[in-house]
């Protein structure tokens, strides 16, 4: 029989299902980055203020981060149920470190002349996070939330392990079937879907950022000129 890896029939046939699938995994990847960011800039800002616990908030995400997926899910699966609320405790687990990390790292990477000038004119503590170290440390915390969306994306799929995978349920009946277009369409999903996220990210990052457009236009005509003078 004709096994095609791309099929608008199967499109036609099952677009509703795949469209669900994709909703499910769009949906989960959403709400697991949101609740994993909620919960990394406070810990990343604790481990800024105190070096006393920086070593264990980094510890206990970087173990996390190490246990094996299919793992992490068959052991939650016992305490949280079959389900959407074991697929989104995982993800947020392996979201963590990468947030934390790039997001302290972004904090500890802010001007301390900077910080100080602020402090000379009288900021706060809050209005000093607010207004100069967390817009200072952006580009680190926008780089750490593209890879950790990226990677959720891709993650997702092993939820399939406790039958909420979005479209890794697709991959998966696909290859128990042999069934090659159900296979390539969620794979190729996956990968738009990752795409479409980062691109996201990224023209949010541009509209928070606005100081980085002209750093990058400088940055180009400095370019351009190095290449006019190599050719004269």
């Amino acid at each position: 029989m004709d096994n095609p890896w791309l099929s608008l029939d199967y499109l036609r046939r099952s677009g509703d299902e795949v469209w669900a699938h994709l909703v499910i995994h769009t949906s989960l990847t959403l709400q697991a980055m949101l609740i994993a960011v909620a919960i990394a800039l406070p810990l990343a800002m604790l481990a800024r203020r105190s070096r006393r616990l920086s070593g264990p908030i980094l510890g206990i995400t970087g173990v996390l981060y190490t246990v094996p997926s299919f793992a992490l899910f068959a052991l939650l699966a016992p305490f949280t149920g079959i389900g959407r609320t074991t697929v989104l405790i995982g993800l947020v687990a392996y979201a963590l470190l990468v947030l934390v990390r790039n997001t302290l790292v972004g904090l500890q990477g802010v001007d301390p002349d900077v910080v100080d000038a602020a402090r000379g004119l009288g900021y706060s503590p809050t209005r000093l996070l607010l207004t100069v170290e967390l817009p200072n440390a952006l580009p680190s915390i926008v780089a750490g939330l593209r890879i950790a969306t990226v990677s959720t994306v891709a993650l997702v799929t092993v939820g399939v392990v406790v039958g909420y995978g979005g479209l890794g349920q697709l991959m998966f009946r696909g290859m128990q079937s042999n069934y090659r277009a159900q296979i390539a369409t969620s794979s190729l999903l996956c990968l738009a879907l990752a795409l479409v996220l980062d691109l996201a990210i990224v023209a949010l990052a541009a509209w928070a950022m606005p100081w980085t457009r002209g750093s990058r236009a400088r940055r180009r005509r400095r370019g351009r000129a190095r290449v006019e003078e190599a050719a004269a």
